[in-house]
């Protein structure tokens, strides 16, 4: 007879059919892992434990030995994405289902946590004192100028930025228990990547780069529970993107029919098809737009429960309930380390600065609010660095 045994706990919610997980020993708690989603307004009241402050101390072993992750779940603690094309509504979509689910909305990642320094100064400032190679590209440069010479390098650090927004909300499901709901995340990033190399935005060796990278951070991360991507056909997103009238977009040489077009296959006969192994997938036609409410009742409907030989969620199954403790430290205690594994190890030519161009980046930085010391520790700024150790 197998040591192993399946628990089903009973769940707080008695419309809710609680998950199995394979597990040890040890997995007893009414809320554990439940396999609905419940909007809030069928939540009763319900009040979540507080959260553990997981952005002032650190989840050592001491934590991980008295503060079971655990004991803050309850059903809606799940991650969601909202995905879709260029101008399909996600922003204001996910906002509302994030509301309505009592989750946490994550924005899509933007070039400027990147750009802007702690001191607050924006890098683009830079750009017309630097060289082509040296500029700071951002979504705005690349539709206006995608020959620009580090497209590349913006897009891949896009992965990366997205990396690390998706463990800040693995970090944060994990330590407080309320689910996620993204704004796109790091699994559909590659779509942009294709289609980019399909127009000859970017070279095959950023392409090798890229993909080397992407199959990494797939190794360390959890897939979503829910995917619910928002379907618009080329020509009204392309009639949405004059209506919104930004002039990088409407003016733009990149946002052609072809490129949308070729985001739209990488979405749907990889994107879509792949992830839907391990997450589960809802689609709607967004052409007219839609009523939350009722892809809230559709998500109330779907059982998410986790099963011993399903290869659907298989990245949320665990063997005891101490595998919780071990994600959390790694996502909130290990984020730099985990994207320095992501990285391919090598650095491309075409990523890299001449000497000439170095010091002119050098130099311009050394100028600039926050440039020359690192973050508390700028005189000028009238930071206090007497007796102060970095």
């Amino acid at each position: 007879m197998s040591a192993l045994r399946l628990v089903r706990p009973l769940c707080r919610n008695l419309r809710c059919q609680p998950s199995e997980q394979l597990l040890l020993r040890n997995f007893n708690h009414p809320r554990a892992l439940c396999a609905f989603i419940s909007s809030k307004a069928n939540m009763a009241g319900y009040q979540r434990p507080a959260p553990f402050p997981y952005k002032e101390k650190k989840y050592n072993w001491w934590y991980q030995l008295f503060d079971r992750t655990i004991d803050r779940f309850d059903e809606n603690s799940k991650v969601l994405v909202v995905d879709g094309p260029i101008a399909a509504g996600k922003s204001t979509f996910a906002k509302q289902l994030a509301e309505d689910l009592d989750m946490l909305y994550v924005p899509e990642a933007d070039l400027a946590q990147a750009y802007i320094n702690k001191s607050g100064y924006d890098l683009r400032q830079l750009n017309s004192t630097l060289p082509p190679n040296a500029q700071y590209v951002d979504v705005e440069e690349f539709s206006r100028n995608p020959k620009h010479p580090n497209v590349g390098v913006m897009q891949v650090l896009f992965l990366q930025l997205r990396f690390l927004q998706y463990i800040d909300a693995l970090a944060h499901l994990l330590h407080t228990g309320q689910g996620v709901v993204l704004d796109r995340s790091v699994y559909s990033d590659f779509v942009f990547m294709e289609a980019m190399f399909e127009q000859g935005y970017l070279s095959k060796n950023i392409k090798a780069y890229y993909e080397e990278s992407f199959s990494a951070i797939q190794l360390m991360l959890k897939r979503p529970h829910l995917i619910i991507y928002l379907d618009v056909p080329v020509n009204i997103v392309q009639q949405r993107i004059k209506e919104r009238n930004r002039p990088w977009e409407v003016n733009s040489p990149v946002l052609t029919e072809k490129y949308l077009s070729a985001i739209e296959k990488h979405y749907k006969l990889r994107f879509l098809r792949d992830m839907s192994a391990r997450s589960e997938i809802l689609m709607y036609d967004w052409s007219n737009f839609g009523d939350v409410e009722v892809v809230v009742e559709d998500i109330e409907r779907i059982n998410l429960d986790i099963r011993q030989y399903d290869e659907k969620f298989e990245d949320w199954k665990t063997y005891h309930d101490r595998e919780y403790g071990y994600w959390r430290a790694d996502y909130s205690n290990n984020k730099d380390q985990l994207l320095t594994w992501a990285e391919p190890g090598y650095i491309l030519p075409e990523m890299m600065l001449t000497n000439d161009e170095g010091e002119i980046l050098f130099k311009a930085l050394e100028q600039i609010p926050g440039g020359k010391y690192e973050h508390g520790y700028e005189p000028k700024l009238g930071d206090k660095v007497f007796w102060k150790w970095s």
